[in-house]
């Protein structure tokens, strides 16, 4: 009886780039393309209606990047990331990525690849072509996505006000409005950058921008006062973070004794 086939989703906004996937896997009767995509959205959608077993995905793309939709699908498909830039490759790893693929490739390169993927030896150790990839800093995201229903709320990091945390989900509150992700508050601090937000509280990470000033709140605990007039406690760990960050100075001008 024959063996099924895997079923795979090419994912690239530059037709040249799906037309030399397509041409990569003419060779492999193993596996049917069920769906080629130019942008995050289209994929996101074509993803959930034929449930991929491969998934070639390019990062920099328009409406959602390669990172997004992968937030926004359930998992599943062996990923292979396709792409012209290697500072994104760590963030791949972390995002369980089988493969990077870094353009322009050949034909051993890809087959080595494929070999990852359909092994599955992707998710369990980094692969050599991974260390050799990063030549900086990884990438920090520029933006959150949020799935609510069939819609999806795209939130700019520069908006991103305050998070708050609510058990297995983070509460995103940005300019006037509040999004529910699944996400811990712990996975999101890991993410943001560090001199721009910081965690002042177990349960809470502001926007060193949105903060007015410190103010003493009962015998030992401190009450950040955003400029939207918001309030979010401060713990005394979260209180050294905020001095470290913002400088000694700084913050004896926003802090009321």
């Amino acid at each position: 009886m024959d063996q099924p086939k895997l079923r795979a989703v090419i994912v690239d906004d530059e037709e040249l780039a799906r037309g030399f996937l397509r041409e990569m896997l003419r060779t492999h009767s193993e596996i049917e393309i069920t769906a080629e995509c130019s942008n995050g959205f289209e994929a996101v959608k074509a993803i959930a209606g034929t449930r991929p077993d491969l998934l070639f995905l390019d990062i920099q793309m328009p409406k959602l990047d390669g990172f997004e939709v992968l937030e926004l699908i359930d998992p599943g498909p062996a990923v292979i990331f396709v792409t012209a830039y290697d500072q994104y490759a760590m963030r791949a790893f972390d995002a369980h990525a089988v493969d990077y693929l870094l353009k322009p490739f050949g034909a051993e390169r890809f087959e080595r690849a494929l070999e990852r993927a359909k092994s599955r030896l992707g998710a369990q150790r980094l692969p050599e072509e991974f260390l050799s990839a990063v030549r900086g800093p990884a990438s920090r995201p520029q933006r959150i996505v949020v799935r609510d229903g069939t819609r999806v709320h795209v939130i700019p990091i520069d908006t991103l006000d305050y998070v708050e945390a609510q058990d297995d989900y983070v509460a995103l509150h940005s300019a006037g409005k509040s999004y529910l992700k699944q996400q811990t508050i712990a996975q999101l601090e890991a993410l943001l950058d560090p001199a721009r937000f910081v965690r002042i509280h177990r349960s809470a990470i502001v926007n060193l921008e949105r903060v007015a000033r410190i103010e003493p709140y009962g015998k030992e605990s401190r009450m950040a006062v955003l400029s939207d007039g918001a309030q979010l406690p401060v713990s005394r760990t979260g209180y050294a973070r905020l001095l470290e960050v913002m400088g000694d100075s700084h913050g004896s001008r926003n802090t009321t004794r």
